[in-house]
């Protein structure tokens, strides 16, 4: 380095000082930094299913944005793989709040990855059904879509009435069903223990064995399994498929209602209840910004609109729910304890037998 460049830098160094000290005595350089900070918008992360990003992104995040005055960004995947994002990034997380299924929460709260939501951040905990809040608000159902049998109504005039249709010679090669790494393929696995025990689905649940044991009878009809929904619903809307087993109201009658040749049946067997759970990450980065989403999600407006757009059973009861819902006493939820217990060893056999 030159005498002169270091003349010229030195120059320059006092000149930004003086323009410092004319402006009240602190430099520009500590003065525009701030001001740039100040400029960036606020952000907050969420996890969530990729099946929900149309609507998440479309009709709920522009309403919760105006609510917490900040910017969403939204990851869709699994809950599966949620948590293991959650398990990679524990010392410092990326995602401030989750949308994970009950049976992945469960193992969220095992491993002290996600915190009690505090009635005083989040005042709405206590105006939701009490039976959607869970370990003293470690997290809450914020919504509960249905599950049953898609079909392809433009293929199919008649909806499928049992679930026995799975295993109609007459769909060999044309029925889809969701991997056991998302969880409403639980209910493939569910349907098929009570189909070969006789039993209701309240006992069915911890026959495993027999459940597998029916699932091998499944394999001729099988075009696909999917761990991706919306590839999945794409090829229903295709006519490629005719029937997508544990399918749920949050997918499918979203897509019928932008025009597709989708529907959704609750067979007489009985549907299901989707557990969908809400929780904010420990260590949140977002810290307050993470109630104020989580606040936002349970509020009645917002309630309302994943009632119309996602056609889900709304868990605020201030919110409006539209008619032709079903009733919710009438649809299964299961010993989420027990599916969460087994399920790694579930899903290695269902990769070992099935794939």
């Amino acid at each position: 380095m030159t005498n002169k460049q270091i003349s010229r830098r030195t120059m320059l160094k006092r000149s930004l000082a003086a323009g410092g000290a004319a402006l009240g005595g602190a430099s520009l350089g500590f003065t525009a930094a701030p001001g740039l900070l100040r400029a960036q918008p606020k952000e907050i992360v969420i996890g969530g299913p990729a099946g929900a990003a149309k609507y998440f992104n479309a009709d709920i995040f522009p309403l919760m944005e105006k609510q917490i005055g900040a910017k969403i960004l939204y990851e869709g995947t699994n809950s599966l793989t949620n948590l293991q994002k959650m398990q990679a990034d524990k010392a410092a997380p990326k995602m401030s709040v989750v949308v994970m299924d009950d049976p992945v929460m469960i193992a969220a709260a095992e491993q002290d990855l996600i915190v009690k939501m505090g009635i005083g951040a989040v005042p709405t905990i206590g105006k939701i059904n009490p039976a959607a809040v869970h370990r003293d608000a470690l997290w809450v159902n914020y919504q509960q879509p249905w599950a049953g049998i898609a079909f392809n109504s433009s293929r199919l005039k008649t909806p499928p009435s049992s679930w026995t249709a799975l295993w109609d010679a007459g769909n060999k090669g044309r029925i889809i069903v969701p991997s056991l790494n998302n969880t409403e393929g639980y209910w493939t696995l569910l349907v098929a223990a009570h189909l070969e025990t006789g039993k209701p689905f309240k006992e069915a649940q911890y026959e495993i064995e027999a459940g597998f044991n029916k699932l091998k009878s499944l394999k001729p009809n099988l075009l696909t399994i999917y761990t991706n929904a919306p590839q999945a619903i794409n090829l229903l809307e295709q006519g490629e498929a005719s029937l997508i087993a544990g399918q749920f109201s949050a997918y499918t009658l979203i897509r019928k209602a932008d025009g597709s040749p989708i529907d959704l049946a609750i067979p007489k067997e009985g549907g299901f209840a989707m557990p969908s759970g809400l929780a904010k990450v420990k260590n949140a980065p977002g810290g307050a910004l993470a109630d104020a989403a989580l606040e936002a999600f349970l509020s009645p407006e917002v309630q309302s609109v994943l009632a119309a757009k996602a056609f889900v059973a709304p868990v605020n009861p201030a919110a409006t729910k539209p008619a032709g819902f079903p009733d919710a006493t009438t649809l299964f939820a299961p010993d989420w304890a027990h599916f969460a217990k087994g399920r790694a060893g579930w899903i290695e056999r269902w990769n070992r037998e099935l794939l």
